[in-house]
């Protein structure tokens, strides 16, 4: 399995939104919101400069947004096609995350939405929850901290 990143560009934004309402559909409708005022909001905080298109031997599986946030890099959005998910996939892209953090002496954070199974990962990977709201978990990875 060859998993690469591409740098995205403007052209990506179609896929990253169908995949990302694919995906997030089920969640939307569980916690009630309005679709057609997240759909603007997706549209406002997508910035192709953030983004990296995951590719599995050649073919885009996933899309990654991310930044950075004061001291840390922030995971704005991870999101693999459904049919590659369960691939160790995901995994292998965390990891390259926290590489890339640890040789910048960053830590990552990121939010999970409570139902998303994607936190055992995170869990898994070191993460530690530091706060909550009534839709999500924010958990946090320090440089150094072995998973």
């Amino acid at each position: 399995m060859r998993i690469c990143f591409r740098p995205g560009t403007s052209d990506d934004f179609e896929y990253c939104a169908n995949l990302y309402f694919t995906e997030m559909h089920r969640t939307i409708r569980e916690l009630g919101l309005n679709l057609a005022a997240h759909a603007r909001r997706f549209r406002d905080q997508w910035d192709f400069h953030q983004v990296r298109i995951i590719t599995l031997d050649g073919n885009d599986v996933g899309w990654l947004q991310s930044m950075t946030q004061g001291d840390a890099l922030f995971i704005a959005q991870l999101f693999v096609e459904t049919g590659f998910q369960r691939q160790g996939i995901g995994t292998e892209v965390m990891n390259r995350m926290l590489i890339e953090a640890r040789t910048e002496g960053r830590a990552i954070t990121l939010g999970v939405v409570k139902s998303n199974p994607a936190r055992r990962l995170y869990e898994r990977l070191g993460f530690r929850i530091t706060h909550e709201d009534n839709r999500k978990f924010y958990m946090k990875r320090e440089p150094n901290d072995a998973a």
